[in-house]
């Protein structure tokens, strides 16, 4: 059997046979036998024999994963010394795996070694990699290993990355110790309660994330570590882990965790000098280490961070200085905590700072010195969305040269300049966005803005606007939403109680994509005609049709998504609706959800009964010629029961006419 070559391979190889998902229950002999790449996935094989690979002399990569394997016998890789890749995932080795790990050692080139999702616990991998000495990278993820000590890797001294994720590994004893070049360790999906001592100088990535662990302690050395990335996200972090006082760490994910800082608390109780320690007990050996719960923040060298995502936890406040220890960093996610204030003073040295997301914590005040010199100079996304704000510092955003995004949904704030009548009581606190000429998306949705009055978006370059859920901010003059025409391409105005004229959208010639959902439109807006959107969402309106020359304007040539779902159509007038079937390039992308009324039925426009269509075709027939038809009839029987009275009683009539006119002649 032959098999086709594929496209270009992920490997280095000359030649590559693609035999995968052919039902195949062994190998082939019969392909090329310079064959350096042989994709064998999805089929049957159960055995890989000593005969199997003995055509295949140059062979370097091979993928057998998904099949029924149970067995490679000792011979199989003897005419296969450089073969630098094999691919064993989602098989069945743990049946015979010590004979398999005598054919795995006949492999002194092997590089890459894939065992994952084989059923196999600690001891099977132990006998499966101990002559692999040579391996660089070993997957063993998917397994039902459940505990690692000192000797399972032992022989490993070349490996650069190991994968364990997804076991169920809850206690690590030494097991990497003796791994001195390795650089990445994925562990993530497990159990282990903690990690303490961690003492890994060489390791460059490190992801426990999804496991149990509550506490992260590093060991109390000056080495310097080479870890750059450190994912502790989806555990049960108690405190702020303890990382090396020396590291090149940029990354440091703890997304997910229970984590809160403890040096003062809610009540005003101060914890400053309060320490844990943590009894270590190793053999016959004790060991009492006492650490203090802030100690570790201070002692640890943070300058080289980039990314800090605390998202996720029971933060209230951060303790003091704590980010001016991160010079370097560009991100900083701080949502769905417990904030209740954030300060930024001049001595934070945040000038780095491109994201800062604050979003769904409880923050009444954001505190920023603006005046004493720029702070967040380089901010380019700012997200404060689902707090309880009601205003910013007055020009916050005039040393942010760069901020692009501002998100402020879900608070009670309002624009600068205020209404008309707000500013002849005591004006209310407002966010002034005049001027920010970088600021291109910016988010109000749900803020209760009423009727906007001035020019509060003046000045500034938007191209990205949502305003839903705002019930009255078309109320009033809509002069101010004008000042954005020439530059706003998506514009959301979802549930804003919009009517049919209350918006001319004409003069807005760079707009593609409009949200009208969730309002009680009755008609379709006219102006919307002349505009050449791309995307256009009318769901959850009252729209009986839509213009039956849709797709003959501007907007209909345009037009390429569309979203009509839940609004009462009319099944009788679904001219529009055809036409817009007929138009290539354009997608209904919630057409299996539109429905029309016909009386009291609801029905689907693309599957309309013939029955319905015929009643409908004389609802929509010419009046004139209908009133026609319908009086035809009528007045065919008339004439012929005068015909036929006229003919019966014809010399009756003419005697009676006769007796009474009659009248003597003269001749």
């Amino acid at each position: 059997m032959s098999c086709g070559k594929p496209c270009a391979p992920p490997y280095a190889v000359q030649s590559t046979m693609d035999c995968t998902g052919r039902w195949l229950s062994s190998i082939p002999g019969d392909l090329r036998g310079d064959t350096e790449e042989l994709l064998l996935d999805d089929n049957t094989i159960q055995v890989v024999g000593n005969a199997s690979l003995l055509s295949y002399h140059q062979l370097r990569c091979l993928s057998v994963t998904k099949n029924r394997l149970k067995l490679i016998e000792p011979g199989a890789f003897l005419n296969s010394q450089g073969l630098h890749v094999l691919s064993l995932a989602e098989n069945l080795l743990f049946t015979n795996y010590s004979l398999t790990a005598a054919a795995l050692s006949a492999l002194p080139a092997l590089r890459t070694l894939d065992l994952a999702g084989n059923r196999l616990t600690e001891d099977m991998v132990s006998v499966l990699v101990w002559n692999l000495s040579s391996l660089k990278s070993l997957s063993v993820a998917r397994n039902i290993i459940m505990r690692l000590d000192s000797s399972i890797f032992v022989n490993l001294t070349q490996l650069l990355e190991l994968n364990l994720e997804k076991n169920y590994i809850f206690e690590i004893d030494q097991a990497f110790e003796g791994l001195q070049r390795l650089q990445k360790l994925n562990i993530a999906y497990n159990y282990l309660p903690c990690v303490v001592e961690f003492g890994l100088t060489q390791l460059r990535v490190l992801n426990v994330s999804h496991n149990v662990i509550e506490w992260f302690l590093a060991l109390e050395s000056d080495d310097l570590f080479e870890l750059e990335v450190l994912d502790l996200s989806h555990n049960r972090l108690l405190f702020f882990p303890l990382l090396p006082r020396q590291s090149k760490l940029h990354s440091l994910l703890l997304k997910d965790n229970e984590m809160s800082f403890y040096q003062r608390l809610p009540n005003g109780t101060s914890l400053a000098n309060v320490t844990v320690q943590f009894l270590l007990i190793d053999g016959n050996s004790t060991t009492i280490t006492t650490v203090s719960l802030w100690d570790e923040i201070c002692h640890s060298n943070l300058s080289s961070l980039r990314l800090l995502d605390m998202s996720q936890n029971q933060v209230w406040y951060l303790p003091e200085g704590f980010l001016a220890q991160m010079p370097s960093l560009t991100h900083l996610k701080l949502n769905q905590n417990c904030l209740e204030t954030f300060h930024l003073l001049e001595g934070d040295p945040l000038d780095m700072l491109m994201e800062l997301d604050l979003s769904q914590n409880r923050l009444a005040e954001l505190g920023l010195e603006v005046d004493a010199g720029d702070i967040l100079p380089n901010l380019q996304l700012f997200n404060l969305s689902y707090n309880q704000l009601r205003t910013l510092p007055h020009g916050v955003f005039t040393h942010t040269r760069r901020i692009t995004t501002v998100d402020l949904s879900r608070n009670r704030v309002d624009l600068c300049p205020q209404p008309v009548e707000a500013v002849e009581a005591e004006s209310p606190p407002c966010v002034d966005i005049r001027g920010v000429e970088t600021l291109t998306h910016l988010s109000l949705a749900g803020c209760g803005l009423r009727g906007l009055g001035g020019h509060p978006f003046q000045g500034t370059s938007l191209i990205h606007l949502d305003l839903s859920d705002n019930h009255q901010v078309l109320s009033g003059d809509l002069e101010w939403l004008q000042d954005l025409a020439l530059t706003l391409q998506v514009l959301s105005l979802r549930n804003t109680s919009l009517s049919s004229t209350a918006v001319d959208f004409s003069a807005f010639h760079s707009l593609v994509h409009l949200d009208l959902s969730g309002n009680s439109l009755t008609l379709f807006p006219t102006s919307l005609g002349v505009v050449n959107l791309r995307s256009l969402d009318l769901r959850d309106n009252c729209l009986p049709a839509l213009p039956s020359d849709v797709t003959r304007t501007p907007l209909g040539k345009s037009l390429r998504e569309v979203y009509l779902s839940r609004n009462p159509y009319n099944c009788c007038t679904l001219g529009w609706w055809d036409a817009l079937q007929r138009v290539e390039e354009l997608r209904v992308l919630d057409g299996r959800e539109v429905t029309c009324n016909y009386t009291s039925r609801t029905l689907r426009p693309w599957a309309l009964p013939e029955p319905v269509l015929r009643s409908c075709r004389w609802q929509t027939a010419d009046l004139a010629l209908l009133y026609l038809v319908l009086a035809l009839p009528t007045c065919l029987t008339l004439l012929v029961a005068f015909t036929v009275v006229f003919l019966t009683f014809k010399e009756k009539l003419l005697k009676m006419v006769k007796s009474r006119c009659g009248v003597s002649s003269p001749y």
